[in-house]
């Protein structure tokens, strides 16, 4: 039996669990069934009650506690702790029929995906070599904000393409937050940003024609993120993305539902949801609506 599921990725702050419960509430409207799985171990505010917490086998508070370790050194040993308990998964998952959308929501460290083969294992785990056999497509989550600083854009760019090659499952990056730049970058200069090249540095370039010139105090911080050197590591990075050609973004915006359906589509489409569900006959929408009403 077919499963189908999102991994919802990203830096920390892009806005992985509002869309997670952007995502629910319109799966819910739409009468669709979903199955949310909260991955990260030090998160407590929920929208939605996790159908499957992590924290259930292991919390980041009580490894940092019991075994003197920072945040990212517990945030890893939780996740090799999970992996050494996959059943903890498997269990869960198993009984969920194909008319389920799994919502897997991950931690912001992301190093899980791009450094160590953390989150790789587990996706080979949920794909391949497990029993489950779900049809993952993973949503890499960048927050709009960073279009404004160019360097910190490619940088995050580079983070998705990174985990797009670490993974090797269909993948849809999304610049979240859009109601924050609305108003403050014009539509036009934003649509260059969905399909990034190396021309947005040489605009960036063109507005500040005396960086990487003249004496460099060495000590002084603001100048090395503007020297010659930041401006060649820029655009090297900006060079290496645009000749893999692989990333490129949706936009969302998740206090509008037409949004957040638009990139639920693309996911379907990348794991081929609707393909696998049956076909429904006349009567069984009339059931359902009478059903409803009885409710009601």
């Amino acid at each position: 039996m077919s499963k189908f599921g999102t991994l919802v990725m990203g830096p920390a702050g892009a806005g992985k669990t509002t869309f997670c419960n952007a995502l629910i509430q319109h799966l819910r409207l739409n009468k669709r069934s979903c199955f949310y799985v909260n991955l990260d171990p030090a998160a407590e505010d929920f929208s939605y009650e996790p159908d499957l917490d992590i924290k259930d086998l292991i919390s980041l508070e009580d490894v940092m506690e019991e075994m003197g370790l920072g945040p990212n050194g517990g945030l890893i040993f939780c996740f090799e702790h999970l992996l050494q308990n996959l059943d903890f998964l498997t269990n869960a998952l198993e009984p969920l029929s194909e008319e389920y959308l799994i919502v897997l929501d991950l931690p912001g460290q992301i190093e899980l995906y791009t450094h160590i083969p953390v989150v790789p294992t587990l996706v080979k785990h949920l794909t391949r070599f497990g029993s489950l056999n779900v049809s993952l497509c993973a949503a890499y989550l960048l927050e709009s904000t960073f279009v404004i600083d160019r360097a910190k854009f490619f940088a995050g760019t580079l983070s998705a393409m990174s985990a797009m090659i670490m993974l090797e499952i269909p993948h849809v990056n999304i610049l979240s937050k859009m109601d924050l730049v609305k108003g403050s970058v014009p539509k036009r200069q934003l649509k260059r940003f969905l399909d990034p090249d190396t021309s947005l540095l040489d605009d960036n370039n063109a507005q500040n024609p005396s960086r990487g010139f003249g004496a460099v105090d060495p000590a002084d911080t603001g100048s090395v993120m503007g020297g010659a050197s930041f401006d060649r590591l820029n655009k090297a990075v900006a060079q290496l993305i645009d000749d893999f050609s692989m990333v490129s973004f949706l936009q969302l915006d998740v206090q509008d539902e037409d949004s957040v359906g638009g990139i639920l589509s693309y996911i379907d489409d990348a794991i081929q949801y609707h393909e696998a569900q049956e076909p429904r006959e006349p009567h069984d929408e009339i059931a359902d609506y009478g059903d409803d009403e009885m409710m009601g």
